[in-house]
């Protein structure tokens, strides 16, 4: 049989791919050789989000009494909690399982290599051969290992990656993060609450990379009274046994120790053992001239003809929502529909606690562009609900407007993962200012923070 499309690759772009296509009448072959639902499903997101919101709880039971609620001896049972992701992960894997066949893809629990192309496109995969009209590669992302002495040998056993940490048995009394990004933060948030003692190495001077800095450095804030130690601008030059070395701004060499040591600097694209090469597919390189990704278009096509690629393969927006959308451009497009990738309006969103969110430009992003815009910011505390939900607590949202229209939204405080949606409409279709002041926002909402602040 000759599929019309076969995908390397069950991910967010992968499955939401295979499901669109299936769908639309497709003949669909997926290749994935572990568990449905990729990195994201059962190493990344969902497991992450299921431990941090299981600290979320437990925060709450301890702070309960702000609320006039006792809640005395609250305690948190780590295996329970890592018994209760595992259970978490299983569910939603069966639900892709299920969306998979009531699509009628058909499901290989096996890698696929790319061996060929003539009038169709030749896969191999274990003992089997296919063949497939198209073909789209959703082959993910893997964690980055730099060359830092003594990291990779620790690998497995002191030194963890985000797949490892996730499978621990107990608990770790002291807990060093090399890399103050989303991931490296989030884990620094559960093991935090779960009074693990935490300090986070990262080279740049500031946590959570590209985001806004002005929230970057009030998240900081907050976990630096919480007990997290942080030393930025400080670049790690070796792991001995159990101890993270690192070297100061000013040049002064320390060592702090951890029972775990977490390395979390970042993923790289699966580019190898797919046999890209054996169809000359073109990858994208770096100034520097290594390849980081697959070359793709706005339709997510690559130089070879019917050729496309989605998700962190791509090396450029490395999301789970953005991969999920792109395999869907690329869908439409074997489709014949018209459609195209737009990389304005893509959130993030860090799950600490409180949550931090953001979609479109920062500040210093539009100064480097030379993009002027006027800064709207209130505190969370303008929103009641927020007050009445959030004791004490502190949060902020800025919105950026260029020329009346806006550009950027950021946000600080819970719950902002599921209010950044209506910010990210509102930049995807370029409203302005004085239209979205019009909007009629729920009262009491916390979202009702993004319309006053349109008025600050």
């Amino acid at each position: 049989m000759t599929f019309d499309l076969a995908i390397l690759g069950g991910g967010p772009a992968g499955y939401v791919a295979a499901g669109r296509a299936g769908a639309a009448g497709l003949s669909v072959v997926l290749f994935e050789k572990k568990e449905l639902g990729g990195v994201c499903l059962n190493e990344g997101c969902i497991p992450t989000k299921t431990l941090l919101y299981s600290a979320k709880v437990y925060d709450y039971a301890r702070h309960a009494d702000k609320y006039g609620v006792e809640v005395p001896d609250a305690a948190v049972d780590v295996e329970a909690v890592f018994k209760r992701k595992e259970k978490v992960v299983k569910k939603l894997v069966g639900g892709v399982r299920v969306q998979m066949r009531n699509a009628h893809v058909e499901v290989v629990k096996e890698s696929a290599v790319i061996t060929g192309a003539s009038q169709v496109f030749t896969l191999q995969a274990g003992e089997a051969q296919y063949e497939a009209r198209n073909i789209l590669v959703c082959t993910g992302s893997e964690a980055v290992v730099p060359p830092i002495p003594g990291l990779r040998e620790g690998l497995g056993g002191v030194v963890v990656t985000n797949r490892e940490i996730l499978s621990l048995a107990e608990k770790p009394e002291r807990l060093v993060v090399i890399g103050g990004g989303v991931i490296g933060m989030e884990f620094a948030s559960f093991f935090n609450s779960i009074g693990t003692q935490v300090t986070v190495v990262e080279m740049l001077p500031k946590i959570l990379g590209p985001m806004d800095d002005e929230i970057s450095a009030m998240l900081q804030a907050q976990y630096a009274k919480k007990g997290v130690e942080f030393h930025l601008s400080c670049k790690v030059t070796a792991v001995e046994g159990n101890e993270v070395v690192y070297e100061t701004p000013e040049g002064e060499v320390c060592r702090v120790a951890g029972d775990r040591i977490l390395i979390s600097v970042g993923r790289r694209a699966v580019l190898s053992g797919i046999g890209l090469e054996n169809i000359g597919v073109e990858l994208a390189l770096n100034p520097a001239g290594r390849p980081y990704g697959i070359k793709v278009d706005a339709q997510m096509r690559t130089n070879v003809p019917g050729v496309y690629a989605a998700g962190d393969v791509t090396g450029f927006s490395m999301l789970a929502h953005t991969a999920s959308r792109e395999g869907e451009v690329a869908v439409n497009t074997i489709l014949g529909k018209a459609d195209a990738m737009s990389y304005k309006a893509i959130p993030g969103v860090v799950y600490t606690n409180p949550e931090v969110a953001g979609v479109g430009l920062t500040e210093s992003e539009a100064a480097a562009k030379g993009i002027a815009v006027e800064v709207h910011k209130l505190p969370m505390a303008f929103s009641g609900r927020f007050v009445a939900e959030n004791e004490r607590g502190e949060g902020l949202c800025k919105v950026l407007t260029s020329n009346g229209v806006v550009v950027g939204v950021h946000m600080l405080g819970n719950p902002c993962s599921e209010i950044i949606s209506a910010a990210c409409v509102a930049i995807d279709r370029g409203l302005t200012l004085e239209a979205l002041k019009e909007v009629v926002f729920p009262h009491p909402t916390v979202s009702e923070i993004f319309k006053e602040t349109l008025f600050a």
